[in-house]
């Protein structure tokens, strides 16, 4: 009698990156060197002034390898102070957003009735509100900066999460996995954050990844208007407004900021892509098993 062996199944090839996250990876990658990178180095000063030599060319001098602007400064401490500063508002905006709009989101999608009601009319309310009007109104009663910029972006732009978090919720609050723990003697609470909340923040992780890049740009273009980060503080939309006064004969000023700042949202915009893709992919497998 012949034995026939059944080999055990294949483990899953592991898929290879694909041009754009290579992409992204590299473009992120640079940004974040660039931010990390310049501190480290002798001589780094994102705020002393040297105007005898001012407009320096990029690599023209040892010194300053990327040139210096109008003031004598050096414009590869500015750009890497620009990019820390940028980032850490960006980073601080987008976690405020998820954290408001998946807690909003949350409660109205379990409850319902009057509470989802309210929800919706302040929703509404938020995105009838233009951000820029608002913030220019604010900042004619209290002096601009980066934290009112991120305080005001952080409270005004969480609608998109708390809405999927709602529909989200909606599904899943008759579910067997929800309903039980109830009859068992748990509280809303525990519901909520034990058994809700887990199957509703991989939605808050995608639109997050996609509001990177959003946020980098609206941010920049507050700060190019002089309602973000203050001088002589740098900030990408700021270097790129001062260095517009000077485009024609030295229009490195505004390239360079400009150049990081593209990197920064390609770079986001390439990884969020796969990184939606990948995860809308499993939240598809994880019902099908459920």
């Amino acid at each position: 009698m012949t034995t026939v062996q059944i080999a055990p199944p294949a483990a899953p090839a592991r898929p290879r990156p694909t041009p754009t996250v290579v992409a992204g990876i590299v473009m992120l990658g640079a940004v974040l060197l660039l931010a990390a990178l310049p501190p480290l180095l002798p001589g780094f000063d994102p705020f002393a002034q040297d105007l005898a030599g001012a407009h320096a060319a990029p690599f023209e001098v040892a010194a300053h390898p990327l040139g210096t602007d109008a003031l004598g400064r050096d414009l590869l401490s500015r750009v890497s102070l620009a990019t820390t500063v940028t980032l850490g508002m960006t980073a601080a905006i987008v976690a405020m957003n998820a954290v408001i709009g998946t807690a909003v989101g949350l409660l109205a999608g379990y409850f319902g009735g009057r509470v989802e009601a309210f929800v919706q009319i302040v929703s509404n309310a938020t995105l009838a509100m233009p951000v820029v009007l608002l913030l220019i109104a604010i900042c004619a009663v209290l002096p601009p900066s980066a934290a009112l910029t991120t305080v005001v972006l952080g409270a005004t732009w969480w609608v998109g999460y708390a809405r999927v978090t709602r529909n989200v919720a909606s599904a899943l609050r008759t579910r067997d996995f929800v309903v039980a723990p109830l009859t068992q003697g748990a509280g809303r609470v525990w519901v909520l954050t034990r058994h809700l909340l887990p199957n509703v923040w991989p939605h808050t992780l995608i639109i997050a990844a996609t509001d990177v890049a959003t946020i980098i740009l609206l941010e920049s273009s507050l700060e190019y208007l002089g309602l973000g980060v203050q001088p002589p503080v740098p900030s990408w939309g700021s270097m790129i407004f001062d260095g517009q006064k000077y485009l024609a004969a030295d229009p490195w000023l505004t390239m360079l900021p400009g150049i990081v700042m593209f990197l920064a949202v390609a770079g986001a915009q390439f990884l969020s892509q796969q990184f939606t893709a990948e995860s809308r992919g499993a939240l598809l497998r994880k019902g099908d098993m459920r």
